[in-house]
Parts: C-alpha cells; structure tokens; sequence
C-alpha cells in the first residue's frame, strides 16, 4: 500500500481545487486501489477564535482592502472553473475555526468515510457559504456524507481528539509544511500546492516505483 498523505484546511479554496486535480490524476493510475488515501489536518488561523471571525473583518485583517480580496478571489474563481468548481465567495459569513471540522474528518476515517465528509465540508463552505465551525452544521454535513449526525454531534461535543488533531497539525508544521494543499506521498516525498493532474501523477507514480526497488532490495538482503 503507498500512503498517500494530503495535509488540508476546509476553508482553503486551493485545497479544494487540489483534491479536484488529485481526484483527476487519480483516474489514470493502475492499482489506483493500492492507494491509501488519508487528510490530514492544517489550520490556516491556528489562533482563530473558537466561534470564528465575522467574514468582512477577517478580510479586512487579511487582504488590507475589498479590492484586494475581490481580485484574489476572482483568481481563484477563474482556476476553480477550470476543475469544474463554483466558487461562491459571496455566500460566506463568517470565517470559522476548523479545529472541529478536522476532527470530523477524523471521526470519519475511522468510519472509511473521510473522502466523502472532506468533499461534503467544502461544498458546504465553499458553495453553500455554511459555517463550517458549528457542531449544529458540522453534523447536518456528517449526516448527508452518510454518518450517524448523532454521534458526530455527541463527538464534537466532547473533548475527544482534540489533542490528537493539534499534534496531528504540530507534525505537519514540523515536517517544514507552511502552506496547504501538501501532498505528501510513502511519506518521503512532498509536493506543495495545488498541482497540475500530470505533476501529481507523475510524481505517484515515480514515488510507487522507488517504494518497489527498495522493498525489493530489502527482501534480497
């Protein structure tokens, strides 16, 4: 099995992209089976308050100015029509913490469902606008990826993983991440960014076959 590591936010658009472009270089790869996809957690606003930010105030911290930000997400728009993603930035109210975003995601591996609540976390943020920091909209998200919206609800209302995600995250930042998406691949090689399908491919593929020569070479020694 080559472990497949993507480190993530779920209020970043270009991990959204980046999971767009991955799901594409995925597609073209045999014994995509062999593949052992995981999410792991990045929080962009580490010190993010934990009922989130008034949307135009973290904006305003962010960008300096709207038009700033207008551009910048007019850019990130036009990239995301390119993957078949509608941005709808308007929508947004408010700029959550994600700490509990992330560990639903996973709450949800346990259950193999992470893919689906990660694609379910940034449509609900990214095309619906929803607060993606309420325990109330993180379970009505776990409950249309198919998990029970009870006991996520009873989870993220609990201290359980808490811990467990802030290391997750501490590890990340002390692997040398600063930015997300990062792919990290038989957790030896990193690409930072949200990279072309060829690049990913490429790069999966070539990763797959060292794994093989040095499992080969162990076995022979």
């Amino acid at each position: 099995m080559l472990s497949l590591d993507v480190v993530s936010d779920v209020i970043c658009p270009w991990c959204f992209i980046g999971k767009r472009r991955l799901e594409a270089a995925l597609t073209d790869i045999d014994e995509v089976d062999m593949i052992g996809l995981a999410w792991r957690p990045f929080q962009l606003n580490p010190t993010m308050p934990p009922q989130g930010m008034d949307r135009g105030s973290y904006l305003a911290a962010k960008f300096g100015t709207a038009e700033r930000a207008a551009d910048t997400y007019a850019h990130v728009s036009a990239v995301g029509e390119t993957v078949g993603i509608a941005f709808q930035f308007h929508r947004i109210r408010r700029t959550p913490n994600t700490l509990a975003a992330h560990r639903l995601i996973r709450f949800a591996q346990r259950l193999r469902r992470q893919d689906p609540v990660v694609e379910a976390l940034f449509a609900a943020y990214f095309l619906d606008g929803r607060d993606v920091g309420s325990v109330e909209v993180l379970s009505e998200v776990a409950t249309d990826a198919g998990l029970d919206g009870g006991a996520v609800k009873a989870y993220l209302s609990s201290p359980e993983d808490v811990d467990a995600v802030l290391a997750d995250d501490d590890r990340a930042r002390r692997m040398g991440v600063t930015g997300v998406p990062c792919f990290i691949i038989a957790r030896t090689y990193a690409l930072a960014g949200a990279q072309e399908p060829d690049l990913l491919r490429g790069a999966i593929i070539e990763a797959a076959r060292r794994t093989a020569v040095e499992t080969t070479s162990e076995v022979r020694h």
